[in-house]
């Protein structure tokens, strides 16, 4: 068991049987009250982010989480498949729990798998992965004054919004945290 002052962003810990992700925290003393303690959590299991609000003295259980290094492999349609870089041992994950990941998920990206207890509860991204680019609007004339932007489709099937100056043939770098572009890939 932990004290609740000690929560610390993206650590894990148990609380009323759940198993808690750390988004951030929020410490609150006042002279006259006890400590107020309010955490921002998201449930691993299913993606839900809610509130939880503490006082100094709760305890809350301690969780270890394993990441373990992957490698993704394909998708099957109703799951993903995913090589373990030491044992080769192959996880599948349904595709259901992945649909954020899914759309930077390009073959052989190496992914931390996250896993409690024996359970698989999701893929942890690099910040930034390179693509290649499937569709991509023409510039057009008189459109590079500013910083317009065009329309491009990535392998995965991502929409990102371009500067006018990339093509079809160029590999882009996207933020796996809000899907937009970063760069152009050496």
């Amino acid at each position: 068991m932990i004290n609740c002052t000690d929560i610390k962003p993206n650590s894990y810990f148990t609380w009323e049987n759940e198993l808690y992700q750390c988004v951030e925290t929020s410490l609150n003393k006042t002279a006259m009250a006890k400590m107020k303690v309010k955490v921002k959590v998201r449930m691993p299991r299913t993606g839900v982010v809610k509130e939880l609000s503490f006082i100094g003295s709760d305890r809350v259980g301690e969780a270890t989480v394993e990441k373990r290094p992957m490698q993704y492999l394909y998708d099957s349609g109703d799951t993903l498949c995913f090589m373990d870089n030491e044992s080769y041992e192959q996880v599948e994950i349904p595709a259901s729990r992945l649909e954020w990941e899914k759309k930077f998920l390009v073959e052989s990206l190496n992914v931390n798998i996250t896993i409690y207890e024996g359970e698989v509860l999701g893929v942890a991204l690099p910040d930034k992965v390179e693509m290649a680019l499937v569709e991509c609007e023409n510039a057009v004339k008189g459109d590079t004054a500013t910083a317009a932007l065009k329309n491009a489709v990535t392998e995965t099937g991502l929409e990102v919004k371009l500067p006018m100056f990339i093509e079809i043939d160029d590999r882009i770098i996207v933020s796996t945290a809000d899907g937009k572009y970063c760069g152009r890939a050496q």
